[in-house]
């Protein structure tokens, strides 16, 4: 297997973020990923889901028609990742990624979560527009396995 992708769409409630973190989890189990990869992966899309549901939808009308939206891609050892939702959008995205910033201090929002998408994967890019949504791309090298095809 060289190429495989999966897409994934699901209201924008917190009692998802859980099944999010295992859909992309069990998504990379081809590749015999290391517990570790696992956990990397499983907290980085816990991240994302969770900044989609809390601040992206934060305040918007319409609870049940607010969805976030995954999209998984597979190319050779490479895991990357979309999450993306609709909502409001990120203002300043620099001052988002700072560590500690939030904008949530009375939920107790730590404000790390860019920085664990950042320490988790080896790569992330965040793109938003106010009243636009918010797409985060992410990907990781996992593991050189000795059955996938260098052919291609």
């Amino acid at each position: 297997m060289t190429k495989n992708e999966m897409q994934i769409q699901f209201t924008a409630v917190s009692e998802n973020e859980a099944f999010a973190r295992i859909a992309v989890a069990a998504f990379v189990t081809p590749l015999n990923p290391t517990l570790e990869e696992i956990a990397d992966i499983k907290t980085a899309v816990s991240e994302a889901v969770t900044n989609a549901i809390i601040h992206g939808y934060d305040g918007m009308t319409g609870k049940e028609q607010n969805q976030v939206y995954i999209h998984c891609l597979l190319n050779r050892d490479v895991l990357q990742v979309e999450v993306i939702d609709e909502g409001k959008g990120i203002e300043d995205v620099e001052k988002a990624m700072e560590p500690m910033y939030t904008t949530k201090p009375d939920m107790d929002r730590s404000g790390m979560g860019f920085a664990f998408m950042e320490a988790f994967m080896d790569e992330l890019e965040v793109i938003s527009e106010p009243g636009q949504g918010t797409t985060v791309l992410m990907s990781k090298k996992l593991g050189t396995l000795p059955f996938i095809d260098r052919e291609e």
